[in-house]
């Protein structure tokens, strides 16, 4: 299925500079999208090409088949977005807030706005004034105010920064339910490595402007390799036979860990049992994102410099 949105060589040039530099991906209806990278790496200005805040120097941004370059209106008009912090009018109420952003479009009825506040979970404060309302509260109140014109792409820039963790979580129930329900693509860029793993179904991990990888959160925190842990006896057998097998294996914290695909256990529990090893327990090593990010982004280091 091709994507509501699709980004086509994209590249950025600032005073000789390349700020982004050939980006090529597309995101699809019904799933949370991450941009993923440190600070600087070009997750901003991405999400400011994409919305037209800024252009770009060469490439294209599609968006429901549309070009940003040459059909801006069509391809803007599928789009909700907040970049950086939502900015509201303090001194309204939260209902008051939608009412003004509703005229903007002649599609927005009072059905449309109680509708979007409900799915927010805003009902019980939205004739509260905003100046009451916290942090998490206004950035709900953003997405409600980004829904009103029934986006088919939601594009968040940091959407929790500043958040505390009950915001946090508050956020990530949200979007979730925004693409499970609505089967909106939902775009959010983050630093931030654990909320993107609660958070989306697939990262884009960028570094200095460029695209390290595209792939799915367990895909990124495993690799094409798994670390599988077997809790053996004796080890040092055991040891012995996996190197006959080819396979690196090592010490871990109650046995051997080693680097396998799935498909592979089976056999190494076979070559085991047959050379009479014990087996007590097998369990996959799970690695944090932080650790898998920081392996891709290592290894991308390297290969530049080669």
């Amino acid at each position: 299925m091709t994507g509501i949105v699709q980004l086509q060589n994209v590249t950025k040039t600032i005073k000789g500079k390349t700020i982004i530099d050939s980006l090529s991906f597309e995101v699809k209806k019904g799933e949370v999208f991450g941009f993923l990278g440190p600070n600087g790496a070009g997750k901003t200005t991405t999400i400011r090409m994409m919305v037209g805040l800024i252009g770009m120097t060469s490439g294209d941004i599609k968006i429901g088949g549309h070009s940003i370059q040459s059909n801006f209106e069509q391809a803007v008009r599928q789009v909700g977005a907040i970049v950086e912090n939502p900015e509201m009018y303090k001194f309204l109420t939260g209902y008051e807030n939608l009412i003004h952003f509703a005229r903007l479009s002649n599609q927005v009825n009072k059905e449309k706005i109680d509708e979007v506040v409900k799915l927010v979970n805003l009902s019980d404060r939205i004739h509260d004034k905003v100046k009451n309302y916290s942090l998490g509260m206004r950035q709900r109140l953003g997405v409600a105010q980004a829904l009103l014109h029934e986006p088919e792409v939601l594009i968040l820039d940091e959407p929790t920064n500043g958040l505390d963790p009950a915001g946090i979580r508050e956020m990530r129930d949200h979007l979730k339910k925004l693409t499970r329900e609505k089967g909106l693509a939902v775009i959010v860029s983050s630093h931030l490595l654990s909320e993107m793993e609660m958070m989306c179904d697939r990262i884009a991990i960028l570094q200095k402007g460029k695209l390290v990888d595209v792939q799915t959160i367990q895909d990124f925190k495993t690799g094409v390799d798994q670390e599988i842990e077997f809790d053996v006896v004796p080890i040092e057998k055991a040891l012995a036979i996996f190197q006959t097998m080819s396979i690196l294996a090592r010490r871990g914290e109650t046995g051997i860990t080693c680097s396998i695909k799935k498909v592979e256990i089976p056999s190494v529990v076979k070559r085991l049992t047959s050379e009479n090893v014990e087996i007590f327990g097998i369990k996959e090593v799970t690695k944090s994102l932080e650790e898998r990010f920081l392996e891709i982004t290592e290894e991308r280091e390297v290969s530049l410099h080669v």
